[in-house]
């Protein structure tokens, strides 16, 4: 099952107050569960983060995990770290992409955050991925 564009708007809409609220200049992915973009919203970012929030977004759906632990992953395989950084059109393993479940479960899609700190980026991720449960 796939994240629908109404709800990809619902999540988007959800991590935009979020980092409003911080007063954080960001750009914002939502994909679906192949990784391809449903919504996207750039938030007076500089242009290279862009980017940045859609590898996030698409690195969290394609192995289920929020991007900073599939990072732990990586920095753990050592020298094959750099192979699996370059799989799947490269992936970006540092904190802002997140899964989203729908109320069964069910990975859906992912959204990311990039523009703030790590951690203001995973916050701002949590806040749009949570809108639907």
């Amino acid at each position: 099952m796939n994240i629908t564009y109404n709800e990809a708007v619902k999540v988007l809409n959800a991590a935009i107050e979020k980092a409003k609220s911080l007063e954080i200049p960001v750009s914002l992915a939502v994909v679906d569960s192949g990784g391809h973009l449903v919504a996207f919203a750039r938030l007076d970012s500089v242009y290279g983060v862009i980017d940045f929030a859609v590898k996030k977004a698409r690195t969290a759906v394609m192995f289920g995990l929020d991007s900073d632990e599939m990072g732990a992953i990586v920095a753990a395989a050592e020298l094959q770290g750099y192979g699996m950084l370059n799989s799947n059109d490269g992936l970006l393993t540092i904190a802002g992409g997140v899964v989203i479940k729908d109320t069964a479960g069910h990975i859906i899609g992912a959204i990311a955050s990039s523009g703030g700190s790590a951690e203001q980026d995973k916050e701002i991720a949590i806040a749009g991925s949570v809108k639907l449960n």
